[in-house]
């Protein structure tokens, strides 16, 4: 019987905080059931296992990373669309590390497409880059350069990997230059594979 007040939004809830305060590495079944002072049996009521655990973070963590990203885009096109999504990628990933770990995990097929968090966060990348006049196969192709450059960015700046005195927001903002100006003169054609 499911302790009272116990709930799955409550477990899932907590996973998060958790992830982002241990890591997404650290974060157990026991953990966020000592979390709530109970015993694990008394969880798994609520989730069956750690994978099972990790996939609630990552649907209730992409909900709130596509919420971010819609605020952020909203009325935005082009650069200032870019620039504002790419402030928001980073805000979130800085803000809550777990949790944008779990965002980045593939997961199976029945929960990622069910998962409307996940599916507002691939509508919001492509639409922002629609504004700069993108079709098939190169809007796939920027959207993936653009994805690199944001997660491969705040992954570095989240280990401390940036060992030069140049200041980090410095480097960001030219670097967010420097991608628009790259994705507003992406090569349009289709190089076959050899």
């Amino acid at each position: 019987m499911p302790r009272q007040g116990l709930t799955s939004a409550r477990v899932a809830a907590a996973a998060a905080e958790l992830a982002d305060s241990v890591g997404l590495s650290r974060l157990t079944v026991a953990a966020v059931a000592r979390h709530f002072g109970v015993s694990d049996a008394a969880l798994y009521v609520h989730v069956r296992s750690r994978d099972a655990l990790i996939e609630q973070v990552a649907i209730r963590a992409a909900a709130g990373f596509a919420d971010a990203l819609a605020i952020a885009v909203a009325g935005r096109a082009g650069h200032q669309a870019l620039v504002g999504f790419a402030d928001a990628w980073r805000a979130f990933a800085v803000t809550h590390p777990g949790q944008y770990a779990a965002t980045q995990l593939p997961l199976p097929a029945e929960v990622g497409t069910n998962s409307t968090g996940h599916l507002r966060l691939i509508e919001l990348s492509y639409a922002m880059l629609r504004g700069y006049g993108l079709d098939e196969p190169a809007l796939t192709d920027a959207l993936r350069f653009v994805r690199s450059t944001l997660h491969g960015f705040v992954s570095l700046e989240s280990a401390d990997g940036f060992g030069h005195p140049r200041a980090v927001d410095a480097s960001w903002h030219s670097i967010l230059d420097a991608v628009h100006t790259t994705v507003s003169n992406w090569p349009t054609g289709t190089r076959e594979q050899q």
